[in-house]
């Protein structure tokens, strides 16, 4: 299992049974191919759909069968489709419970940045500022650093996608809750220790108690 398999594993433990979730374009998409059977869960993309499933096999792809990143993806046999209008009124409206996206930074305030880094082409925002703040819960998946550069800040540097509506940040290295006092470290991979994970992290973790070993 790769990094961001272990991560996309790790995440898919949150998702409960009846959830409507949103997965974001890159790693977040990995989330669907961990989903247990026990559970029911709703996939929905911002562009129109509902009842997404995991990512077609390879040389079974359809084309015209796209998630909002231009992915193929399978769709479930009771999958609906509509137009943007409805998808971003499901948004919202707080119809989704989860949404999970990758981001370049979060801070210990839940403030992220995922969509532009000054001076550099990009498509757009997309659907991230309205799912950030429509969702009932914020997950964040993403590797720890990047190319050697610290992703969770005190204060993030890049421009904001949305203040203050980060809930859960999951890395290779920990499952970490925004916390009025700021991030708490509930969780940390196996054969890592708590002073490996504040030494790529710019904000002060908080320590839980109950600190447990991730389970994946």
């Amino acid at each position: 299992m790769n990094i961001k398999e272990f991560i996309a594993k790790r995440v898919a433990q949150e998702l409960k049974d009846g959830n409507v979730v949103n997965l974001g374009i890159g790693l977040p998409t990995m989330v669907a191919s961990f989903v247990t059977d026990d559970k029911d869960i709703t996939f929905q993309s911002e562009n129109g759909m509902l009842g997404l499933g995991p990512a077609p096999k390879e040389g079974e792809e359809d084309f015209d069968l796209t998630n909002a990143g231009g992915m193929p993806i399978t769709m479930s046999t009771d999958g609906v489709c509509f137009d943007s209008a409805t998808s971003f009124g499901i948004i919202r409206g707080g119809h989704v419970d989860i949404t999970v996206l990758g981001s370049l930074q979060v801070d210990e305030k839940g403030n992220i940045s995922n969509w532009i880094i000054p001076g550099k082409m990009v498509p757009g925002m997309g659907g991230a500022m309205d799912l950030v703040v429509g969702a009932k819960k914020v997950i964040v998946a993403m590797t720890h650093t990047a190319k050697g550069k610290m992703k969770i800040l005190k204060k993030c540097t890049l421009p904001f996608t949305a203040v203050n509506q980060v809930n859960m940040i999951v890395t290779e290295l920990g499952v970490m809750e925004i916390t009025p006092e700021g991030i708490l470290l509930t969780e940390i991979a196996p054969d890592t220790t708590v002073e490996q994970v504040q030494e790529v992290t710019e904000a002060k973790l908080i320590i839980s108690d109950n600190l447990k070993t991730m389970n994946v």
